[in-house]
């Protein structure tokens, strides 16, 4: 466990506590501190929990990642642990946008919080975008019509999912079913979240808050194809017949 004595000391600095004060917040003894910090010896399963319960890391972080590099902004809140959030930037200390490929998209549930998994995706640099942690996410099938299959959606990641916007679109990492690209409600019942496809054939569905790892929100669309005649004139349509029916809607709010 080659990793845990670095992380030990560099955790409790990112806490701001020395080795006597961080041994009194575990009742331990600031000798066993800094033995597992020089690596004179290693801490044993019951130890390991009193540092995920303190950290609210999972013990499998705390020992396979080298977390040296990380800051508090490095991870994430999920319920009541952390999960490691790697970010990359280049050599001006710019966030750099990762690509997830089609065919990772598959693998990203299992390394979305593995810094060896993100470093290895390619990355971009978009001026344009706004402030905020970026990545860009492939799509697949017809649910989100107008956006094609092999497209790709740049989004923002949303730490706080208490932030979410009623009836915006996210790029969704959830337990069961891995990325998906929908709308979300807030209308819902219970602790969780309806999400629907544009496109009227698929069905809404909800997923529980404890099912869900990250939340993307909808900034661009990079479309790989072009769009014909048709496509543009049927998605302009669509469009119209959206804004309708909300006039609809607030004309009968009036009445």
């Amino acid at each position: 466990m080659r990793n845990i004595q670095k992380n030990i000391k560099h955790l409790r600095t990112l806490k701001g506590l020395s080795q006597e004060r961080f041994a009194e917040a575990l009742n331990w003894s600031r000798s066993m501190v800094g033995s597992y910090e020089e690596g004179r010896s290693e801490p044993p399963i019951d130890r390991l929990i009193d540092l995920s319960d303190y950290f609210k890391l999972p013990i499998d972080i705390l020992v396979k990642n080298d977390l040296t590099q990380a800051k508090d902004s490095s991870f994430m809140q999920v319920g009541n642990q952390r999960l490691l959030f790697p970010i990359t930037v280049n050599e001006s200390d710019e966030e750099l946008i990762e690509i997830i490929p089609t065919k990772a998209s598959a693998g990203y549930l299992a390394g979305y919080a593995d810094p060896e998994y993100i470093e290895q995706l390619e990355k971009i640099k978009l001026p344009f975008l706004p402030t905020g942690t970026h990545r860009a996410f492939p799509i697949k099938g017809d649910s989100m019509l107008p956006v094609k299959d092999g497209s790709y959606i740049v989004a923002k990641f949303v730490d706080d999912i208490n932030d979410v916007k009623d009836g915006r679109t996210y790029i969704v990492l959830t337990k069961n079913d891995g990325l998906v690209y929908k709308r979300i409600s807030k209308h819902f019942t219970g602790q969780g979240l309806l999400l629907s496809s544009d496109n009227k054939a698929y069905e809404p569905y909800h997923v529980q808050m404890e099912d869900v790892l990250e939340l993307w929100e909808f900034t661009c669309c990079i479309n790989t194809q072009e769009y014909d005649e048709k496509e543009l004139k049927l998605s302009s349509i669509m469009a119209m017949f959206r804004e309708l029916q909300v006039e609809l809607e607030a004309v009968k709010r009036m009445s």
